[in-house]
């Protein structure tokens, strides 16, 4: 009975998602407003709740379906985050008023929840980090380097849009430690080979990669050039909202590292997160992550203190 009411539900979801999808695809224009806004709130209330429903096994029209539809979603928020991008930068310091973003509290506790694995698996804090995938609006990387890194480090942002490292160096211009610490280059990862050897963490964007293959392509080259011993933290999705985000399976999608831990949140941040270790001895490592199951970020704290770096509470940047 429990099988057959699981379905159901699946198909209750799959369809209420896909009228949700058709009427974003007959919109017009998916820049910042009412119309926009309230469509892809509904959507993301969709797909929060935990429904144990598996994308891959759903079938090629719906699997087309979603490609489509995180396709839209990774539009739709360049969009917003150019639009936030350029008010923030009206202020004289731009990084005083982060919180008139509406999702800045859901980047507040994913970077918590980032750093809170990786502390657990890395014996140092890290010196060189690069962020793959920054954006206009490079939240992750600005909450990361003022309350998680230590002082010293350096984070480099990859993103292939000039326009938006042009538009995220506006945005840590007003306070100078910080914008010392935060480099902005242009370019495809693909392309970027030794300077991928000098970082002790690579953090990579979600939408990095939307089709699977694409996704692939990129951890593979990571792999290839990303030095033995450093860090891979990957964003992924899970579940309901694997149709917001692109799926990294850490059995098949991240040969060459081994898999140090997998968490799927439950509350409103959306990403799963994965941290792998990049192999030391050349060949494939077998994954075998350990699986941390739905459980708010704010309790996972545990393994982080004992570095010296970020906060128990979500702070927020003034």
């Amino acid at each position: 009975m429990g099988g057959e009411e699981n379905k159901e539900g699946e198909m209750m979801l799959v369809q209420r998602i896909s009228e949700i999808y058709e009427r974003i695809s007959k919109l017009g224009s998916l820049s910042p407003s009412e119309e926009v806004d309230g469509l892809f709130t509904e959507l993301v209330h969709a797909c929060i709740p935990v429904v144990p429903i598996e994308v891959c096994e759903l079938s090629p029209e719906v699997q087309a379906m979603r490609t489509k539809l995180i396709k839209l979603c990774g539009e739709a928020e360049g969009l917003l985050e150019c639009h936030y991008s350029d008010l923030l930068a009206s202020f004289d310091n731009p990084l005083d008023h982060l919180e008139l973003f509406p999702y800045y509290n859901n980047y507040l506790k994913l970077s918590h929840l980032e750093y809170t694995l990786l502390a657990r698996h890395v014996p140092a804090p890290p010196a060189r980090v690069a962020f793959v995938g920054s954006g206009p609006l490079p939240l992750s990387s600005v909450v990361l380097a003022a309350h998680h890194m230590p002082a010293s480090a350096q984070i480099d942002n990859y993103d292939v849009d000039a326009a938006a490292n042009e538009r995220a160096r506006r945005l840590v211009r007003g306070d100078g430690g910080l914008a010392a610490r935060l480099a902005f280059h242009t370019a495809d990862v693909m392309d970027v080979t030794l300077a991928l050897r000098g970082y002790d963490v690579v953090f990579l964007a979600a939408l990095v990669g939307v089709e699977r293959e694409e996704k692939a392509r990129v951890v593979e080259h990571l792999a290839r050039h990303m030095a033995p011993g450093a860090v891979l933290v990957a964003r992924s999705a899970h579940g309901a909202r694997a149709f917001l985000y692109p799926v990294v399976d850490p059995a098949e999608d991240l040969k060459g590292f081994e898999v140090l831990t997998v968490h799927h949140p439950a509350d409103e941040v959306i990403n799963s997160v994965i941290v792998a270790r990049k192999s030391t001895h050349g060949g494939v490592h077998p994954p075998a992550p350990a699986v941390l199951r739905p459980c708010k970020c704010c309790e996972m704290v545990q393994g982080f203190h004992h570095l010296g770096h970020g906060r128990k509470n979500f702070p927020t940047l003034n």
